[in-house]
Parts: structure tokens; sequence; C-alpha cells
């Protein structure tokens, strides 16, 4: 095809990839794919972002009724893309706005000059970049309160993380952790910004209990960070399924014939504010969470435990556990050894062994910052401690051997892919090769405060 139009493209797009074929896809093909059509939408993201630009630039305010959308019988800008591409006004909004701060302006003498956010529009030109981790609605209040060169050195240190071109990984940050790491450039460049706008926040802050309707008192209002953030800590004390108590009891299950907890998470989260509020008004009885692992009694033979093969047996759970299972929990949990007679009688009581203290568990959050795996969203207080080198191979019970791995990582930590390792007491991970052919080892942290080190290092704030 010769010079292909859009028209043309948008024939061919369905006929490369039917839909009907996705599901028929092998798992690499299907990868692959998915990157692919990625790449795609992200060239097409960039024309869009572009057309919407030219369309407002066409239709400022001051050029009245000979404005393109005044025109085309239009309020705005806005208004003239939604009716000729049938988005919403914020996804509109969002083109518009992100269009403004990318598109190279234009001097006096007619020059184009550099975009305000220049590195970010490079990105999305080449198709690097998507709409979901362009980082500018973050740094763009700070244009007019920080040094150029600082917001020039965080956008392109931001673009970097979110493109996988970073020296420090070449595995694509997540759109969710770009937004986490420009807070902390955020922060870091503009420290005094952050009392202004704690004291709006202040201000708004409040619970209100409304009118009764249908049955039901709604709940509105806004919390500062900090009390949502207790908040949440204390609905992941419930709701993480490790440590999550039991609402019904086992007959209870059995006599509804129920195994898994009917509610919504919004009704759990209901369940659980009431059942804290009258727990705290009898005593301080709570569940922990990062302050001491929950205690789950699980047995099994000393030579079962060192062969990895056999069963284990979890108090109260009527299937047995397998050795995948057993050494899980080994590793975050601790193990303390029972010696038994032949008749059954307890003849040795060890010492409890493996177990990360509470002070230890704290430490290593403060290093980590959560689950280790990049691109994983689960929090530190979901988290389990996995020994680096495992207990049985003579790995210490000791923070320069702890990292923090979510449920799920830490199960598949041996089939995954995914490495880790200690250097310094610094753990380091290097990716599977499906994701990242280099195998290079990289540093690993969730910390805000460790990013805001390196950061105020590299750059000397």
């Amino acid at each position: 095809m010769q010079n292909p139009t859009l028209a043309d493209l948008a024939d061919v797009v369905p006929t490369a990839l039917p839909v009907a074929s996705v599901d028929g896809l092998s798992d690499e093909r299907l990868l692959a794919a998915i990157r692919e059509i990625e790449t795609l939408g992200r060239h097409v993201d960039a024309l869009r972002i572009a057309a919407a630009g030219s369309l407002a630039a066409r239709s400022r305010t001051e050029d009245g009724a000979a404005g393109l959308a005044a025109r085309k019988g239009c309020r705005s800008a806005n208004e003239l893309l939604q009716r000729l591409t049938q988005v919403s006004g914020a996804t509109g909004a969002a083109r518009i706005s992100l269009a403004a701060l990318t598109r190279p302006g234009v001097a006096l003498s007619g020059a184009l000059m550099p975009a305000a956010f220049d590195h970010v529009r490079s990105a999305l030109e080449r198709g690097d970049l998507g709409l979901d981790a362009a980082v500018t609605k973050n740094l763009a209040p700070l244009a007019d309160r920080v040094h150029p060169d600082a917001l020039d050195a965080a956008e392109a240190e931001l673009v970097a993380a979110a493109t996988g071109t970073s020296p420090e990984s070449s595995v694509p940050a997540s759109a969710d952790e770009i937004r986490i790491q420009a807070s902390v450039w955020r922060a870091t460049l503009d420290p005094d910004g952050l009392e202004p706008d704690e004291g709006k926040a202040m201000a708004k802050r409040g619970f209100r209990l409304g009118p009764e309707r249908n049955g039901l008192v709604p709940v509105t209002g806004g919390l500062l960070p900090e009390a949502a953030g207790r908040v949440k800590r204390l609905f992941d004390a419930y709701l993480t399924p490790t440590t999550a108590p039991a609402f019904l009891t086992e007959e209870e299950l059995a006599d509804k014939n129920m195994t898994r907890d009917p509610r919504t998470k919004d009704q759990q989260r209901h369940d659980i504010l009431i059942g804290v509020l009258d727990t705290m008004a009898r005593s301080g009885d709570t569940p922990t969470i990062g302050g001491a692992a929950p205690t789950v009694l699980v047995t099994v033979r000393a030579e079962d435990l060192d062969t990895g093969g056999g069963a284990g047996y979890a108090d109260g759970v009527e299937s047995p556990l397998s050795p995948t299972t057993v050494r899980q929990l080994v590793c975050t949990g601790g193990v303390q050894k029972v010696a038994l007679g032949r008749n059954g009688r307890i003849v040795k009581l060890g010492s409890a062994e493996r177990c990360f203290t509470a002070p230890q568990r704290r430490a290593i959050t403060a290093r980590d910052g959560g689950c280790l795996i990049p691109g994983c969203s689960i929090p530190a207080g979901w988290c389990e401690v996995h020994h680096v080198v495992p207990a049985a191979q003579g790995g210490p019970t000791h923070p320069d051997n702890g990292v923090l791995l979510c449920w799920f990582h830490h199960r598949t930590i041996d089939t995954s892919g995914w490495a880790i390792r200690m250097r310094h007491g610094a753990p380091e991970v290097h990716a599977p090769p499906w994701l990242d052919h280099s195998r290079r080892w990289r540093p690993a942290t969730k910390s805000r405060t460790s990013a805001a080190t390196r950061i105020a290092a590299r750059h000397g704030t």
C-alpha cells in the first residue's frame, strides 16, 4: 500500500487481527499482540492529542465568530471535539489540556519554540508513552514555582521511567507507579507547596451522616491523607486474606452451604467498621497487621520439611497443605520444632525459629515500601516477609535477608522467573526473560522516602 491514508489504515487494522481471533492466540503470541496493540494505540493517542491541540488553537476565544468551533456552531473546541468523536467531555478536556502542554509554541518572530513539556511531547510522538503515563498533570503546577532546569530533570527522569529507558530499569513503570514517583518529585522540588495544599484540605475535611433513605443512612465527606491511611490500614487488617477474621463460623458456613463470603467489598467494609467500633467499646483486642504475622498452626514431619515432600496440616482445615504452601508459611511465620515420643508424648519443645520480629518487619517495610516485584501495587501491610536465602539453606532471619512480597509473588517466586538477591543489605531484582531480555540486576524499592533520597543525591537538592 503506497502512502496509506488514515481511512486506509482504519480498514486494514481490523483485518490484521480480527477481534474474534484473539482467544485463539497462543500465550506468547497473545503477550506480543497486547504489546503491539498498545503501541498502535499510543500512536493513535499522539495523533488524537495533536489534532485536539490544533482544533483548540483554531478555536480560541479571542477569535470570536471567526474561530473554527464557532463557525461550526459550537461553543468551544471541546464541544466540537465531542460532536466529531463521541468522546465524553472529560476525555475531550484531557486531550486538549495535554495538547496545550506538549504543543510547540510560536515566538513573535514566527520561530517554533519547545513545548512546555518537550520530553513528554517527544515520547508521545514516538509512541513510547501513553496518555495514562503522561506526567504533565502532576508537574504542571510546579512550572511557576521551581527552576526550569529542575522541572526539566524531573520530566526527563519520569519519562525515562515510564518508557523503560532509565539507567536504573529497562522495565517500563506502570502509570500508577509514575503517578507516585511524580508526587515524590513534586514534594522534593516544591516542599513549600505542601503546606498550602494541606491547609486547603484541612479546611475541607469532614465526615457527614445524611438523612435516612430507604433504610440506609448515606455517608459523605473527605478525609485528610493521613486519616485515610489509617482507615485503609484498618481495612487492610481485616480484608487481607491471610489476616481476615471469620465473620461466619465453620458451622455457620456449612449450614448456609457457603464457601466464600457472599458480601461485596463495600458491604464487608461496612460490617468491619461496625465490628471495630463494637470491639473498641469492649476492649482493644483488634487484629494486627505488620506487627506480627497471624498464628496459623501447621504441623509437618521434620523429614518432609527437610526434603520438601509429604504434606502439612493446618488447624481447622481438612485438606492437606502442599509442600509449596508449607514452605511459604514457614518462610513467613517461622517454625517451632516439637519432638514426640513413640506414644505421642511431647518429649522436646524447641524455640521459635525463622520468624521475623515486629521491629524487623517495620524496618523491612520502611526499606521496601510494598511488594518488591516491579509493577505490583500490593501495599506493605498485605505483604509477607520472604527469606531471600531460605532458612533451610542457612539464610539468616535478618532484615539483610528479608524482603516484602505479596502472597501471590511469594507463592510463585520459584516459578515466575523473577529473581531476588541482596547486595550490601539492599534488595535487587531481575525480571523474567519475557519481560526484560537484558537480565540485569536492578535496585528495587517502593519506598517513596528512598526515592526522595535518591533524587536529592542525584540532583543536589
